[in-house]
């Protein structure tokens, strides 16, 4: 894995308000998991399993982040999970076992996107997940795009924009939208592993209702970067042999007065975010 992406010069979250959205950082710890507030919307993302990567102990990842999730949704219940991009490490074979053994256990829904190390094409997607790798739904009067970013070779992409604007469209008349994309369309510094795609950008922008993208792919990432005023999260990783020294996942919440609200896990617990030894 390239030195720059490991070294990526990354914002830290530590109870930000900014464009409206609130970020903090917590460890897994029960009493910290749940919301004293209504909310309309509440649910988890994860990215970045890389289950079958040779020399990691990915399933004993997998049965650590489907129990830290459903703790969580035992604590205060979730609508639903995402699972950013990576699902598995350059075998898409494996997608199936994964879903079947880990994703399925989840006592929650859960959706999935593509990432660069998947390797499937549309046909294989849809015959695991039973939707195609490109998709959009609705959940409790808030809209989600989930658009792949990569291919079966694992080339970084932008998204299809078409596709993007056709689903932003049918979502016009909501006042918050999601946009899930496992690699980034914007380079914050130079070398780093994203996409530069201006286009895309411009069209997230011109949709004031998409209130924040979502992102997988720099697994030593958990914190907010932005475009403009529009905020792009991170959220650790699942499993793999790089990034950030714990296992995390993290929580959205959109309240009944349409408030957002976001904070990343610590779910492994171990070491405590921040934590700086000199």
């Amino acid at each position: 894995m390239a030195s720059s992406r490991r070294t990526f010069i990354k914002g830290t979250i530590s109870s930000l308000l900014l464009a409206g959205i609130t970020s903090t950082a917590e460890t897994l710890i029960a009493d910290e998991l749940g919301t004293t507030t209504p909310t309309k919307l509440r649910f988890a993302i994860a990215s970045d399993g890389h289950y079958g990567q040779p020399g990691t102990e990915y399933k004993k990842d997998h049965e650590n982040m489907v129990g830290w999730l459903n703790q969580a949704h035992q604590k205060t219940p979730f609508d639903f999970v995402i699972i950013n991009g990576d699902l598995v490490h350059d075998r898409p074979d494996l997608l199936k076992e994964v879903k079947t053994n880990y994703y399925d256990k989840l006592k929650v829904p859960f959706y999935a996107i593509p990432g660069n190390h998947d390797h499937a094409d549309t046909a294989h997607w849809m015959s695991v997940f039973g939707y195609e790798d490109n998709y959009s739904f609705e959940k409790n009067g808030v809209g989600f795009v989930l658009a792949n970013t990569s291919n079966t070779k694992g080339t970084y992409l932008s998204p299809n924009n078409e596709f993007l604007k056709t689903e932003l469209e049918k979502f016009r008349d909501l006042k918050t939208v999601f946009v899930v994309l496992h690699i980034p369309p914007h380079v914050w510094v130079p070398q780093n592993p994203f996409v530069d795609a201006p286009d895309t950008v411009a069209l997230l922008h011109s949709y004031n209702n998409v209130k924040a993208v979502f992102h997988g792919h720099d697994h030593s990432l958990d914190a907010v970067f932005y475009t403009d005023k529009l905020p792009h999260f991170f959220d650790s990783h699942i499993g793999g042999n790089w990034g950030t020294a714990y296992k995390g996942f993290r929580i959205v919440e959109v309240g009944q007065d349409d408030k957002i609200s976001t904070r990343q896990i610590n779910a492994s617990g171990i070491p405590t975010l921040n934590e700086t030894t000199l």
